[in-house]
């Protein structure tokens, strides 16, 4: 068994109150929670700092911790919330981001399983990149992979970079049919014990300049196992284009 966690945090750069807009006749955080609560976990919980949010699950029966505001990333938060609940260092937490109100929860499981399976302190998941104008998005983070399937690097860069053939825009010779990168999908799950080491750890430098919160687990020695999916998950919600797509698919089931 396993925990699913839910960080809800109000304020949003391009989206201000983003969990608390409405898909369908409710909150984007509740549609959240519904999907999590389809997978595997035991314990489902939304992580907040704001009372709106606060009340807003209160009020649709769901469990939610009120915590820190001042938090840099969703891990963090994730962290105080272990704290809060005292779970013990082998409990398995899956980070559930708050935006993704289509999450398949069987993905959920996924991460979990690789754990609860597996030696791994961290589980994520990608899966891979079939055109050039994907590879090259620097919103669209890549993996490099070891060769037992651990991650290797994150980027928002194109890696690994295809010298010889970037330049004329074809696939390169080596890379798999079908195949130029790995997209990572920013799905995790965590061992406590990893949770309560992270809070301990300074940014490292190469997660300050990729922006990418992953990269402090790596430069400190941890191991990442890429759990690999065959087809893109459903979209999530970072902008106002984003959001009207995704209720257009709500109104559309």
């Amino acid at each position: 068994m396993y925990k699913a966690v839910i960080p809800a945090r109000h304020a949003s750069t391009r989206l201000p109150g983003k969990p608390l807009l409405d898909i369908a006749g409710k909150p984007m955080v509740v549609r959240v929670a519904e999907q999590a609560m389809k997978s595997g976990a035991d314990e489902v919980l939304v992580a907040t700092d704001h009372p709106d949010i606060e009340s807003i699950c209160k009020a649709h029966g769901l469990q939610v911790l009120m915590t820190r505001g001042d938090w840099p990333t969703g891990t963090d938060r994730i962290a105080e919330v272990a704290h809060l609940k005292g779970w013990s260092d082998d409990t398995v937490v899956v980070n559930v981001q708050g935006d993704e109100p289509l999450i398949d929860p069987k993905l959920i499981d996924l991460v979990a399983n690789a754990l609860l399976t597996g030696q791994h302190d961290i589980a994520t998941c990608g899966h891979a990149i079939d055109n050039w104008e994907e590879f090259k998005n620097p919103n669209v983070v890549k993996i490099a992979m070891r060769e037992d399937g651990d991650a290797l690097y994150f980027s928002r860069a194109p890696i690994p970079y295809p010298r010889d053939a970037y330049g004329e825009q074809s696939w390169p010779v080596s890379a798999p049919e079908g195949q130029l990168g790995i997209r990572h999908i920013g799905l995790y799950a965590y061992r406590t014990r990893f949770l309560k080491k992270y809070q301990t750890l300074p940014p490292a430098p190469v997660e300050l300049l990729e922006s990418l919160e992953q990269l402090r687990a790596l430069a400190n020695g941890f191991r990442i196992k890429v759990c690999m999916i065959q087809d893109a998950p459903l979209p999530g919600v970072d902008t106002a284009q984003d959001l009207e797509k995704v209720r257009s698919l709500f109104g559309s089931c």
